[in-house]
Order: structure tokens, then C-alpha cells, then sequence
């Protein structure tokens, strides 16, 4: 088997390089471990910042996204019991979209299915061969037989736990990487929406997350022990929490309802470079991970790729490789100012179990700092619609 781009997994790094590539008229095939419905029904929050939008759009795969994403224009930062609002869209002109990765997932996978792409669900035993090389080929097993398929480039989009990263030359690599002492208890909870907007709570009990998913699902989060267990948390004790780290001097009060999902993450940063060897490249998680604070992940996968399309589209259209030989340099500016974010607001909204009365007090001002002042908010709002 041969194609000219083979792609190591069908996450929305890995499907939108190749929906990106079909649009330049450049093949591709796209090899993922797990089955198609276990990536359509694996559920991940998503927060669109409006590049990722455009470029959804841009490539014909935005309408759903449109019709049943949740379009906001501002985010809120509560403490000292109170709400104050970043109006995202008056300071940028720019908003977000909050919309599922899963769902994401579903319309790439629906566009290369009806575009004719290959994609194979359910590989095993992926390895990667000759990437040093121009001849550089990937061998798998699929539906109980071993097979081989050769390429011009091989695209790493495979995560964090993927194949695509430790194939590549260890000498000269750097890993950048911090682990976070807390995670967080995420849930779904099927009721109306507790606010037209995103919440983002600092309390002396630890940071919270009001969320929605869609107009009868909320998305909620808390921070915790990422050592904890589901199983230490009953429906009560959850509410309970939430409950004092969310509501305010307003009267503001969080609906609750039915809990039908519960899980914890743990929490880290991480860089890999370079993000390319050879005939090999990474995008997305394969080469970076950033704490969920940010609502960045998505986004510098959607960025990663963006790039990549570009550089391999110059190479078949024009002969070139100067967007591909700079194609680390040029998504790293991208990825450390999207780390930085993410830590920025972590570390401001989160409680640290070894910080003094002074660190704490220096956190709440800081908080009060972005909301009095117009540049400082600004800073935020415009990091967190994104700079592509």
C-alpha cells in the first residue's frame, strides 16, 4: 500500500491534517488503534478559539459546529464572591465557540468518509521505518493480517501515549515538562445551563468550572487530588463543593440535576522538541500538553497541522521545503505562548497547598488586577481566543 502522507492517528490533529491535505489534493491514509465509534463516543470538552473556528469553516466542516455550538463572546473570573466579566468580543473583536472534540471528531470523520478517504480504525503494533530516509514506511497489523504502507512523510498525531514520539531520534531531543499537584473531578449533568458563559472560579477550597456542553447538559469541574477516586465522591458531596466554591454575594445560585459522568485528569506541561526528524512529524498532543485552564489543546493541534498542510502542500506544488524545514520553529512560537497561558491562568486560580499568606494574597490581586485594568484584561481575552 502507498500514499503520500501517512497519518498515525485519527484524533482532530490527525483527521483535519488529512481533510486539509484531500482539499490540496494530496493523499493520505490515516491509521488509529482505536474503532471509529470509540473515538466518535470518547467525550472531551472543547473551547474553539476563532482561528479554529475559521479554519472549520474555511475547510467545509464548520455547519454543525455552527448550528449546535455555543457561540460566547465573553468569560467570567469569580472570587472574593463576585463575577466580573472579560468581554472578549469588545476587546478582540473576536470570540469563542464551545463545542465538544468528540463532535469535532464526528464531522471530520464524516467528511473523509464521504470524500472517499482511507482511514483504518482498530491498527495494532504500529511501527514507524526509514524516517531519516525519503522512503519512509509504517507497518501495522489490521484485522488480523500484517501490512505495510509506504509514504513520502509520516504525521505523528497520535497523543501523548502514541508511537509517533519515542520513534524519534533521541540525540538532540529536550523534553520541557511540569506536573501539577491537583487534577480535575469533571461531571456531566443534565440540566439547563447555570450561565450563558464560562466560569472560572478561584476559592480557598480550590478552583472551579461552570461549563455547558448543550442548552440540557452542563459541563462542571473542580479541582482535586488527582490520586483521589470517583468512588470518594457521592452525588451530595459533589454539590456540596461545588456549591461553596461557585456561588456568589449576588444570590447567583448553580443548578443542579442528574450526574451521569464523573472522572478526574491529572494536570500537566509539556514540551517535546524538536517536532520533527527526517520524513516524521508531530502535531498536537504527540509534541505538547498543556493544563486544561487555558482551553488551548485542541487549538494548538488545529494550529500544528495548519502549518504542516502548508509545508507539505508547498512540497508538492511548488518543490519546496523551506515551510517544512522550519515548520518546529515556526509552531513552537505558537505552542510556548499557548504553555505560557495555560500556566498563567492555573497558577492564578488554583490553590497550592505549600503557598504563604503572602503568595495568596499576591494571587487575589493579581485576579483584581485583571479585572480593573483594561490592558491587563486584554491580555487575557486575547490569548484565550487565540493567535494564529
Amino acid at each position: 500500500m502507498r500514499t503520500q502522507v501517512a497519518i498515525i492517528g485519527a484524533g482532530p490533529a490527525g483527521l483535519l491534517l488529512s481533510h486539509l491535505l484531500h482539499l490540496q489534493g494530496i493523499e493520505s491514509v490515516v491509521l488509529e488503534s482505536r474503532t471509529r465509534d470509540e473515538i466518535e463516543s470518547t467525550i472531551r470538552a472543547g473551547v474553539l478559539e476563532q482561528g479554529t473556528m475559521d479554519i472549520l469553516n474555511d475547510s467545509g466542516v464548520g455547519a454543525r459546529m455552527r448550528a449546535e455550538g455555543a457561540l460566547h463572546h465573553g468569560v467570567e473570573l469569580a472570587f472574593g464572591g463576585r463575577r466580573h466579566r472579560i468581554d472578549l468580543h469588545e476587546l478582540t473583536g473576536k470570540a469563542i465557540t464551545v463545542y465538544a472534540q468528540h463532535e469535532v471528531i464526528k464531522d471530520l470523520v464524516a467528511a473523509r468518509v464521504a470524500a472517499g478517504g482511507r482511514m483504518l480504525f482498530g491498527v495494532r503494533n504500529v511501527a514507524l521505518h526509514g524516517i531519516e530516509s525519503d522512503q519512509p514506511s509504517v507497518t501495522f497489523e489490521h484485522q488480523g493480517e500484517t501490512a505495510r504502507l509506504d509514504a513520502d512523510f509520516i504525521a505523528g498525531c497520535d497523543g501523548f501515549h502514541g508511537i509517533a514520539r519515542p520513534s524519534m531520534p533521541q540525540a538532540g531531543r529536550q523534553d520541557y515538562q511540569r506536573t501539577y499537584p491537583f487534577g480535575w473531578f469533571g461531571i456531566l449533568v443534565e440540566s439547563a445551563p447555570s450561565s450563558p458563559e464560562l466560569i472560572y472560579a478561584r476559592h480557598e477550597r480550590g478552583f472551579a468550572l461552570v461549563s455547558t456542553r448543550s442548552p440540557t447538559v452542563q459541563r462542571l469541574y473542580f479541582q482535586c487530588d488527582p490520586k483521589d477516586n470517583v468512588d470518594n465522591w457521592s452525588d451530595d458531596r459533589i454539590w456540596a463543593e461545588l456549591h461553596a466554591r461557585l456561588e456568589n454575594h449576588d444570590g447567583w445560585r448553580l443548578n443542579e440535576g442528574r450526574i451521569f459522568q464523573k472522572n478526574i485528569i491529572g494536570m500537566r506541561s509539556f514540551v517535546s522538541t524538536p517536532m520533527q526528524s527526517g520524513r516524521l512529524y508531530l502535531a498536537g498532543d504527540a509534541a505538547h500538553i498543556v493544563p486544561p485552564t487555558g482551553a488551548k489543546g485542541m487549538n494548538l493541534a488545529v494550529s500544528d497541522v495548519r502549518l504542516l498542510a502548508q509545508g507539505i502542500e508547498q512540497f508538492y506544488k511548488q518543490g519546496k521545503q523551506e515551510r517544512l524545514a522550519t515548520y518546529t520553529q515556526d509552531a513552537l512560537k505558537r505552542v510556548w505562548r499557548a504553555e505560557y497561558f495555560s500556566w498563567w491562568m492555573t497558577s492564578m486560580l488554583h490553590t497550592f497547598e505549600d503557598a504563604s499568606p503572602f503568595q495568596r494574597e499576591v494571587q487575589r490581586a493579581e485576579l483584581e488586577n485583571v479585572v480593573a485594568s483594561r490592558a491587563l484584561a486584554t491580555a487575557l481575552a486575547e490569548n484565550y481566543v487565540g493567535a494564529f
